[in-house]
């Protein structure tokens, strides 16, 4: 199976790209998707960012604020460091497993779109990276 990175900044066109390449019957494995799943309340990396960064970072219904966090770790370089110690392990074991689904269905290529494809190394097991810019 072919792995082809899609990558590119924010406005770039990469959704549009991607929703064309999924028209197409073409997997695609969507990384901002993923990193969104991998943080839901009872997942893994969820009680990791609530031990890490406390209770004050969750919304009354439970969920993250994201904005918070985010207030919170771009300020500190640090912070985002171990906020991403709380998710890449789990974001890339989905993204495997997402990949390995498809090449046991067959399929003949597969895309990973990731704005961060580049600067998260995942570009080296890539046969093909395709960045999009405007």
């Amino acid at each position: 199976m072919k792995l082809v990175g899609l990558t590119g900044g924010i406005a770039s066109g990469k959704s549009t790209v991607s929703r064309i390449l999924k028209s197409q019957n073409i997997p695609i494995i969507d990384a901002d998707l993923i990193a969104r799943e991998v943080v839901q309340p009872g997942r893994r990396a969820y009680q990791l960012i609530v031990k890490r960064f406390g209770r004050d970072i969750l919304l009354p219904d439970g969920n993250i604020d994201r904005q918070k966090l985010g207030s919170i770790v771009f300020a500190d370089p640090e912070k985002r460091k171990m906020l991403n110690q709380c998710t890449h392990q789990y974001i890339r074991f989905e993204i495997l497993r997402q990949f390995f689904s498809y090449w046991l269905a067959g399929e003949k290529v597969t895309v990973l779109d990731a704005p961060l494809l580049i600067e998260s190394g995942l570009d080296k097991f890539m046969n093909v990276v395709v960045v999009i810019y405007w």
